[in-house]
């Protein structure tokens, strides 16, 4: 198998040739077809995530199909299409795990950070976190929903129900979560960096309300707002736009440090919440919903070994929506 591989956080990734890898017990191997570059991905290579498993192959919205079982393996077969999320194991025996809330497992193993991803041509997972993906859609555009998709409907689950929403930071979450909203009968308001022109027409594109620089304030108090760019500074102002009782999700793993703020901005029963990793739930839900709202990612294509080249394009706002390497 070939794979791009992380030696050392802060510096580029190696194409690099491994021996193929048989199945354990309980575990299947996939051949990748697709896996979708994001955010999360960046906050690894850059090293501000700690403690990644070394050498590490990073990547976490994979899809492909599987091309051998472990024992024990039941419910899934040679051939089927499968995508792999950010939650590779959860324990199954600590407070959250019994408490069907496995996205705070004591002791979790992450796809792409503790334990090798997709950015490879081959990967070894656990079966019971692999979700049946059927035959629908194409590879490269269902890569994108196994953490950019998911993330943003955990974030949107805990957002609440409220009307008016704001997203700020329109990249590859925000452009799926936008079309679940509109969905559901939501407005949706979209924040950009100020001064992107670009961005804010796409997110005109997506058929948002409104979009405008996260510095403008909305037209409209907002219900709740989900920050998905990973700027501390944006806290603060998503709560000056957010109507009272109304709430402010951060769904990043990774923020810079937020700055201090009145308590005016937080009074009147606002509420400042952060999001965590997902469940198996949370896959099977909406996964089983995007082919019914129609779910598109708009994806630009790189081959596997210009991985190095699509982190970087991610890093400074190169394209729309979401990347994916496809080996």
């Amino acid at each position: 198998m070939h794979a791009m591989v992380l030696n050392r956080p802060g510096t580029p990734l190696v194409w690099t040739e491994r021996a193929d890898r048989a199945p354990g017990p309980g575990q299947v191997r996939i051949a990748v077809t697709a896996c979708g570059v994001c955010r999360t991905d960046l906050h690894v290579v850059d090293g501000e995530l700690p403690h990644p498993r070394l050498p590490l192959i990073p990547g976490h919205e994979v899809v492909g199909r599987i091309d051998a079982l472990g024992t024990g393996v039941t419910g899934l077969r040679i051939g089927e299409r499968v995508g792999l999320p950010w939650l590779g194991r959860s324990c199954g025996v600590c407070p959250y795990c019994v408490g069907q809330r496995e996205n705070l497992c004591d002791a979790p193993v992450f796809t792409g950070y503790t334990q090798d991803g997709g950015f490879a041509t081959a990967v070894i997972a656990e079966a019971a976190f692999a979700f049946p993906l059927g035959d629908e859609g194409s590879d490269e555009s269902l890569a994108p929903l196994l953490c950019a998709g998911l993330i943003g409907w955990r974030a949107l689950r805990i957002a609440g129900k409220g009307r008016r929403l704001g997203l700020y930071g329109f990249g590859a979450a925000a452009h799926l979560l936008a079309q679940v909203a509109r969905w559901q009968g939501r407005e949706v308001y979209a924040f950009t960096r100020p001064g992107d022109l670009a961005g804010q027409a796409f997110a005109r594109r997506q058929g948002v309300t409104w979009a405008g620089g996260a510095d403008e304030a909305p037209p409209a108090p907002l219900d709740a707002a989900i920050l998905f760019a990973p700027v501390g500074a944006l806290v603060p102002l998503a709560l000056r736009a957010v109507r009272k009782g109304g709430r402010v999700v951060c769904a990043g793993i990774h923020m810079s440090e937020i700055p201090a703020f009145g308590y005016d901005l937080l009074w009147q029963e606002r509420q400042l919440v952060s999001v965590a990793n997902l469940t198996r739930e949370d896959g099977r839900e909406f996964l089983r919903l995007a082919p019914q709202i129609g779910v598109l990612a708009t994806t630009t294509r790189y081959p596997l070994a210009q991985a190095n080249q699509a982190l970087d394009d991610l890093r400074h706002g190169r394209f729309e929506g979401a990347a994916v390497l496809v080996p």
